[in-house]
C-alpha cells in the first residue's frame, strides 16, 4: 500500500520580523539580480511595502522560503485623478522550494490581510502575473485592458482583483501612490 505524505504547513511571520538582507537574497535568487530593471519596479518606485499586508513563509526548519509584499499604489486616470490600488507582489519562493504550496500561503495570507482592512470597500489589488496561476484568486484581466504602465508589459499579464469592479477606471497609468 503506498503511502501518501505532504507537506507540512509553511510558517508565516510578518515580512518586519525578516532580517532584509535575508528577503533581498531570496528575491535575487528567484528574480534574478536585474530584477530591479522590471515595469513592476516601477510602478511602486519610491514607496516601502505595507507592514501589515506583507510576509514571509518558513519552512519546518525555520528557513526562510517564500515572501510576498503589498504596496501602495494608483492608477491615475486620464482627468489626473488617483485612484488607490494594492500592488500585489512580489510573490517570490526559493527555487527548488517552487510547487510546494508556499506561494500560495502567503497569497491567501496577503489578500485576507487586505479584505480584512476594508471589508466590503478593501482596495483594489492589481499585479503583473500568470492568469493561470492567479485566476484561482480571483485575479483577472477584464478591467485592465485600457491601463498602462511605465515601461513594457504584456496586457493579458495585467490582472487586477476587487469585489466592486465599478471602483476601476476604464483608463489610466499606474503608478506609486503619492496621496
Amino acid at each position: 500500500m503506498a503511502s501518501t505524505t505532504s507537506s507540512p504547513l509553511p510558517t508565516i511571520v510578518p515580512l518586519g520580523a525578516v532580517d532584509p538582507h535575508l528577503v533581498e537574497e531570496l528575491l535575487d535568487a528567484a528574480f534574478g539580480e536585474g530584477r530591479q530593471a522590471r515595469t513592476a519596479y516601477r510602478i511602486r518606485e519610491g514607496m516601502d511595502w505595507l507592514p501589515g499586508l506583507s510576509f514571509a513563509a518558513l519552512d519546518d526548519e525555520d528557513y526562510l522560503v517564500a515572501t510576498i509584499q503589498l504596496w501602495p499604489v494608483a492608477l491615475t486616470d486620464p482627468d489626473r485623478r488617483a485612484h488607490p490600488l494594492l500592488m500585489v507582489g512580489p510573490v517570490a519562493v526559493m527555487p527548488g522550494r517552487q510547487g510546494e504550496g508556499f506561494g500560495k500561503a502567503l497569497m491567501a495570507t496577503s489578500l485576507a490581510a487586505a479584505d480584512q482592512l476594508g471589508g466590503a470597500s478593501a482596495l483594489p489589488q492589481m499585479l503583473i502575473g500568470d492568469f493561470d496561476y492567479y485566476s484561482q484568486w480571483d485575479f483577472s484581466a477584464a478591467h485592465t485592458g485600457g491601463w498602462h504602465c511605465p515601461g513594457p508589459w504584456e496586457r493579458e499579464r495585467l490582472l487586477a482583483r476587487t469585489a466592486n469592479a465599478a471602483v476601476l477606471p476604464r483608463e489610466g497609468m499606474l503608478g506609486p501612490w503619492m496621496g
